[in-house]
């Protein structure tokens, strides 16, 4: 099952996405599988969109606060945002830091392939 994990300091008006920043190997899904997020930040403030293939998943909303730097969330503090998605799909994840000061966030992406 491939997983990444990010810890990212976002400047004030900035954004990030973890997968295109790092250059996942994975951001195109390479089968059909089922994709799942848990993500957090340090501090209110902090906008996150999802898209999966042509698929929105979650237009832009507000993340989960209350994250500690590098501490990757769980599902037993956060609710995953869990979809399938078909082979060839990209995945997009885009955090929008809408405070007046950097904000960390912190998250984990797992695949799961279907059979």
């Amino acid at each position: 099952m491939p997983s990444f994990t990010w810890t990212q300091s976002i400047a004030a008006g900035a954004t990030f996405d973890p997968l295109d920043s790092a250059g996942w190997m994975y951001r195109y899904v390479p089968y059909n599988a089922v994709v799942e997020v848990i993500d957090n930040a340090g501090a209110v403030g902090v906008v996150v969109s999802r898209t999966f293939g042509s698929d929105t998943i979650q237009q832009e909303s507000p993340v989960t606060a209350g994250g500690t730097t590098g501490v990757i969330p769980s599902r037993l503090s956060v609710e995953p945002i869990t979809e399938k998605c078909n082979a060839t799909d990209l995945l997009r994840v885009v955090y929008r830091n809408t405070s007046g000061g950097a904000v960390v966030v912190n998250g984990i992406i797992q695949l799961s392939k279907l059979q």
